[in-house]
């Protein structure tokens, strides 16, 4: 066996994960831990990410993984890490952690408000490529207001991953494309607008260092050491954001490459060469992995999560099936659904939204159009694929309008995270797109890219461009049916109308929305 591996791990929405690659990039072993985020009921719109309790999580996971893997940790040449975007960590003089939000907190909605009354939210878009709804602004001021002696007592801010960085080293640290998520870059420079902090009134002093991924922050302390399994030591790499590394670990490192990231959420990204903001105010654009690169996304809400729902409200004895079987219930459930058409025999799915930076609400969480006059043909199955071909909807809708500002049309789009595991998914995805979808073969392509860093940080690598474009292999390729293609764009449009219908009754308060941002 090889005595050179490296190690990633990934803070998710929905869990904590650690891979473990060799220096070819092939995954070795792979632990993970679900966690959830708790609300603060007199605080709507809430999310809190408990540091300590999810450290516990990330600890148990680098263990296992290293168990399963079979690698003494001498072996780790270097250890990264990814993440959610946007949420961030506020940590006292002392290195204490004292506030943290994940990336769906949206307790900031009366601040929000006002930074759009101001005029300071377009001000911010233009410049950092965001709009406020759950980002850094409003929960700055959120937390000056609220939590006073939280904002007085902030010494240090960091995103997620570089919290994940600082329990390993104790050195603070951001990467452009983590911490462009913040609303808080000047997307040209890769670094904190000094304007936009001036306009908030925050103190500059509490940003971080900005370096670019793949390189060497700290060691692993000793008392990280002894909570991991790594060995004392171990190089600490800068890694970033979710979505960029995981473009990183499918070779989208060069401009106009298109990807659907099928993870708790679903992001439809294009590279560009130079930041391109959305005049409309719908997507939103930030700071690539790539050195010089930058990258526009659209975001399906929640989509991996409304599947793992459905799955466990629904899904027992399909769950119970897998489980003898030696499968996933996903699988389970994709074999049954193959045999509904496109359109889910008429069944319609209410779920994500389009991204709306301006006015990001979701329709209450419903599924529309049962036939009771024929269950064998509008039940389970067809609702599994309706939540499929909603997320689909979704992507596509993204990509349309990323055609429309870059005036670059997708000649073929490559799809990975967990819900390119399946047979169904890409097709689906395949068919509404009318055009060819490659999945790669490591699906954990966001670990892969931190992996990468941290290789390029060990030495064993040479740089993340290079790298990336030389690991990746492909797994699988879906062509689209034409025919399907062609309902699938009457569907959708049916699909997009339904929503706004559906959209509408949680406008005038008669249901509760699935999400809304702050300010909406």
């Amino acid at each position: 066996m090889s005595e050179q591996y490296v190690a990633a791990i990934d803070a998710g929405t929905g869990s904590t994960r650690c891979l473990i690659f060799d220096s070819d990039g092939n995954q070795v072993a792979m632990a993970s831990r679900e966690w959830s985020h708790p609300t603060i009921p007199e605080y709507p719109g809430s999310f809190v990410f408990e540091t300590e309790k999810n450290w516990v999580l990330v600890c148990e996971s680098t263990r296992e993984a290293l168990q399963k893997a079979k690698v003494m940790p001498e072996h780790v040449r270097a250890v990264s890490a990814t993440s959610m975007r946007e949420g961030m960590v506020l940590y006292d003089a002392e290195g204490k952690e004292i506030w943290a939000c994940p990336n769906v907190d949206s307790r900031g909605a009366r601040e929000t408000a006002e930074l759009i009354k101001k005029g300071l939210a377009k001000k911010i878009y233009l410049r950092a490529g965001d709009w406020m709804a759950i980002t850094s602004p409003p929960r700055f001021w959120w937390i000056k207001k609220h939590q006073p002696d939280v904002f007085r007592k902030t010494a240090h801010m960091t995103m997620i991953s570089d919290w994940i960085l600082y329990r390993l080293s104790g050195k603070f640290v951001t990467d452009p494309s983590a911490g462009s998520s913040s609303n808080l870059f000047q997307l040209s420079k890769r670094t904190w607008s000094e304007d936009i902090i001036d306009w908030l009134r925050l103190p500059k002093q509490i940003f971080p260092e900005v370096k670019e991924p793949g390189t060497v922050l700290a060691d692993v302390t000793s008392n990280a050491a002894a909570q991991t399994g790594f060995k004392t030591g171990t190089p600490v790499v800068v890694g970033g954001a979710d979505t960029q590394l995981g473009l990183v670990g499918i070779g989208a490192v060069e401009p106009y490459s298109t990807t659907t990231i099928g993870g708790t959420f679903w992001q439809q990204t294009i590279v560009t060469e130079k930041p391109v903001i959305d005049p409309e105010i719908r997507l939103r654009t930030l700071c690539h992995a790539v050195p010089n690169q930058w990258m526009t996304e659209g975001i399906g809400f929640l989509c991996g999560l409304t599947m793992r729902w459905f799955r466990d409200a629904f899904c027992q004895r399909e769950k119970d099936l897998a489980a003898k079987e030696g499968v996933e219930p996903y699988y389970i459930l994709e074999k049954q659904a193959e045999t509904v058409p496109p359109g889910s025999a008429g069944v319609i799915p209410i779920f994500s939204d389009l991204m709306n930076g301006k006015r990001w609400i979701h329709a209450s969480p419903s599924f529309i159009q049962f036939d009771i006059n024929r269950p064998e043909t509008s039940g389970k199955k067809e609702c599994f694929r309706a939540i499929e071909e909603s997320a689909a909807y979704v992507a596509w809708g993204h990509q349309k309008i990323i055609e429309s500002i870059t005036r670059r049309r997708a000649k073929e789009i490559v799809f990975c995270g967990g819900a390119s595991k399946g047979f169904l998914w890409p097709q689906v995805l395949a068919d509404v797109f009318g055009v060819t979808v490659k999945v790669p073969v490591v699906k954990e392509s966001t670990a892969l890219g931190a992996a990468i860093c941290a290789g390029v940080g060990a030495g064993l690598f040479s740089n993340i461009e290079d790298t990336a474009k030389k690991l990746v292999r492909w797994e699988r390729t879906f062509e689209p049916n034409e025919s399907n293609h062609k309902q699938y764009q009457k569907l959708y449009k049916q699909w997009r109308q339904v929503y706004e219908k559906m959209l509408g009754l949680v406008e005038e308060g008669l249901l509760n929305p699935m999400w809304r941002a702050a300010g909406t």
